[in-house]
């Protein structure tokens, strides 16, 4: 998801300069426009902008003009006026009409970009205050980064629209979430709808980096900088510049390495092994981990000043026993993997039942582990409660549904992916293509299910 940007000013050259100082800070999505009234004309459209710069002296309408049609037609716009005259007057008049800022000619380019920036920051947060205050699931504007990850749940819907919205800033993030629920996942969906998805999502596993590696494999050295070290070796930080570096299982990151993960993190730069003199890098960084790091900080194992540095978005993931309803849906999709679809994979009811009893302490890992295992036993046949691991059956034998008095408020399976495909049917107005994709199953599998139930 790229940040869209218009900028309006009748200086071309201006305008040139503009753009060539955006796209060296990655901020690519940029319209520009010379006309004013042409530009009104895009808002009064419906055309969408997260960020407009304004002129304020341009013939046509002038710039606090267009900032009033541009508040009433898309107040979540945010502007920043530009104007040659330094006058307190013309900027109080501005910052009351909802202006963001107010910079004065000649701009540098920090100024400039930096400013953007900000505005693009105060618009992201206010999305997100939106989406929490929301009821009904949200719609992903770019669903292919997010197509690996497989959901019916709405909160679950919700985190994934707050990650896009994350993804077009480069503030770092932080997933939470038990061992098995999907963060590095949810990582790479950040970096491939963020505007740095052509260039190296790099994930290191940080609890595999003892002292002696760490200077080494994060920051490279360079030929004899230490015995053995035979040639220059790029660090992960080099490798990923421009990408995003993904620090799995931080929360094992030994306490003397924090320091030197906080001054990259910081300052931007950092010193190859063998070398005195800093190095710039451009890296996103995204940190994941199971551990309860409040806990880590409080004990003073983790660093309070990396915590919150690291803390700049927080997305927590759900185990899988808390989004059960997506069970049938994430079985749908391994076994379509694994078997190429998943009519090749006949699975017994009972085989569904036990799946939605169980707990999955490993979460959708387990789920995925269990139904890797049962395929390769099945060796084609119908997969039936036999093929599941042991200790599942075990568990199924100390508690069966069918056996207790409760029996009559267990439901068939059947019957309760029915109601949750005519749930999500009716939730996006009968329309099958956006249906099929909530639910995360083929276009053809959903038109089969809803004739059998009568509403092909």
């Amino acid at each position: 998801m790229e940040n869209r940007i218009i900028v309006i000013d009748d200086e071309l050259d201006f305008l040139e300069s503009v753009r060539r100082g955006f796209l060296t800070h990655r901020l690519n999505n940029v319209f520009l426009e010379a006309d004013s009234r042409k530009a009104a004309s895009l808002f009064e459209q419906g055309k969408k902008f997260d960020v407009a710069l304004i002129d304020i002296t341009m013939p046509g309408l002038n710039g606090v003009e267009l900032l009033e049609l541009i508040k009433s037609t898309s107040p979540e716009t945010e502007c920043i006026m530009v104007t040659a005259l330094n006058e307190a007057r013309i900027a109080v008049q501005c910052l009351k009409k909802g202006a963001y800022d107010y910079l004065v000619k000649p701009i540098s380019r920090d100024d400039l970009v930096s400013t953007t920036n900000r505005a693009l920051e105060k618009k992201r947060l206010f999305d997100i205050l939106d989406l929490a205050k929301s009821k009904s699931p949200p719609g992903l504007t770019n669903k292919k980064a997010f197509k690996s990850i497989v959901t019916g749940s709405a909160e679950v819907l919700k985190i994934l629209k707050e990650a896009e919205l994350h993804a077009a800033s480069n503030v770092p993030v932080l997933i939470t979430g038990e061992s098995g629920t999907g963060k590095e996942l949810l990582a790479r969906a950040i970096h491939d709808a963020s505007p740095r998805a052509k260039y190296a999502f790099t994930p290191v596993n940080m609890a595999s980096l003892g002292s002696t590696l760490f200077d080494s494999e994060f920051f490279g050295h360079t030929k004899g900088a230490f015995t053995g070290a035979e040639r220059d070796r790029a660090g992960y930080l080099e490798n990923s510049h421009r990408g995003t570096l993904f620090l799995d299982e931080i929360g094992n990151l030994p306490i003397a390495l924090q320091g030197k993960l906080l001054r990259t993190l910081q300052e931007g730069e950092f010193i190859k092994l063998g070398t005195s003199s800093p190095r710039k890098v451009d890296v996103r960084f995204i940190a994941a981990t199971n551990a309860d790091l409040d806990r880590l900080v409080a004990s003073r194992k983790f660093r309070k000043d990396l915590y919150y540095r690291l803390k700049g978005a927080w997305l927590s993931l759900p185990p899988l026993r808390e989004r059960k309803g997506d069970i049938p849906l994430l079985v749908r999709a391994f076994l379509k993997d694994l078997c190429g679809s998943q009519e090749k994979c006949r699975v017994d009811e009972r085989v569904f039942s036990m799946l939605m009893d169980y707990q999955y302490p490993g979460n959708i890992r387990e789920l995925k582990s269990i139904l890797h295992s049962a395929v390769n036993l099945a060796q084609g046949r119908t997969i039936t409660t036999h093929f599941l691991p042991s200790y599942l059956q075990r568990k199924a034998k100390k508690f069966n549904p069918r056996n207790t008095p409760e029996s009559k408020d267990i439901r068939p399976l059947a019957e309760v992916e029915k109601e949750h495909i005519l749930r999500a049917y009716a939730h996006t107005g009968k329309n099958k293509s956006r249906t099929a994709t909530l639910l995360g199953i083929g276009l053809n599998t959903l038109r089969r299910k809803l004739a059998a139930y009568g509403q092909g």
